[in-house]
């Protein structure tokens, strides 16, 4: 399994020789041993990719995400098949019932509020209290939005009275670049378990490829929101891409949080397929 996230930042050329990625540009040649990267960020879009490599890269399940001219996340590599057995696993997956996908959404957002209380905690006890309140008082399905309005109180706490997610500021920038990092790895491990990123349990857009994606990253989005708090530009997309190889936990033991992320999927997945979202294990920050 890989363990690098490669980025890609300059004018260059990328193709394939042996087992190696190779990096080229009119000063330098490097390379790097395929079996190592788990992620390669395409940041400019003066790059280079060799076909070859490309179609190596999806044989061995590497996630490749495309950015933009302004150096965001933009887009990524989906291959055709995923798991051997995704025939069976899609057709269960359009089936899951409505109760059992109101149950583990439920069970999300509580994590969700919780985690975002525990981020808060650094700043005010009291306002943690708060957001403690909101996770006690999710209902099934979360049917009175209390991840919205959890989500307003806490956003004006940690980054402002004034803040919003709509503004066009330094902490949405470097919000949105790290929520897609993670997402790009939610849909990776999604789609390594035979399944549709497109078909959530409770985000249903039309023209989201990662609904599901989207559902399962709920709680892991406080650990990004808790780094960007103490960001500067200085390096800020090297610093939080760096979060994946950080270690949390998970069901008691430490794992990089791209292995985390891995392990909480099936769960979800488990649960959703047996009906019972007590087989849902959450990741945790490593104090």
């Amino acid at each position: 399994m890989g363990f690098r996230t490669v980025v890609v930042s300059t004018h260059s050329k990328l193709e394939l020789s042996l087992n190696y990625l190779v990096f080229k540009t009119p000063d330098e040649i490097k390379r790097i041993n395929i079996d190592e990267i788990q992620t390669l960020i395409v940041e400019s879009t003066a790059v280079a990719i060799t076909s070859s490599l490309l179609s190596e890269l999806v044989r061995k399940k590497i996630k490749v995400v495309f950015c933009n001219e302004k150096k965001e996340p933009f887009s990524e590599l989906v291959p055709y098949y995923g798991d051997s057995i995704s025939y069976k696993r899609i057709k269960q997956q359009i089936c899951w019932s409505n109760e059992a996908k109101d149950l583990v959404w439920q069970k999300i957002i509580i994590e969700k509020i919780k985690n975002q209380a525990n981020v808060l905690s650094t700043i005010s006890n009291d306002d943690s209290l708060i957001l403690l309140e909101f996770a006690n008082n999710v209902q099934i399905g979360d049917i009175t939005n209390r991840e919205g309005h959890a989500a307003k109180f806490y956003f004006n706490r940690i980054y402002g009275e004034n803040f919003t997610r709509n503004n066009n500021n330094e902490i949405n920038t470097y919000l949105n670049y790290g929520y897609t990092i993670i997402l790009s790895q939610f849909s990776k491990a999604i789609v390594a378990k035979g399944y549709l990123t497109q078909l959530g349990i409770h985000h249903i857009g039309e023209t989201n490829y990662f609904n599901l994606a989207c559902d399962f990253m709920e709680p892991v989005r406080p650990f990004i929101d808790k780094r960007v708090k103490d960001l500067t530009s200085d390096n800020f997309k090297d610093k939080l891409i760096e979060v994946l190889s950080e270690t949390f936990l998970f069901d008691g033991q430490k794992q990089t949080l791209s292995n985390a992320i891995s392990l909480y999927v099936a769960s979800l997945l488990n649960a959703l397929a047996f009906e019972d979202a007590s087989k849902i294990k959450f990741i945790k920050e490593y104090e």
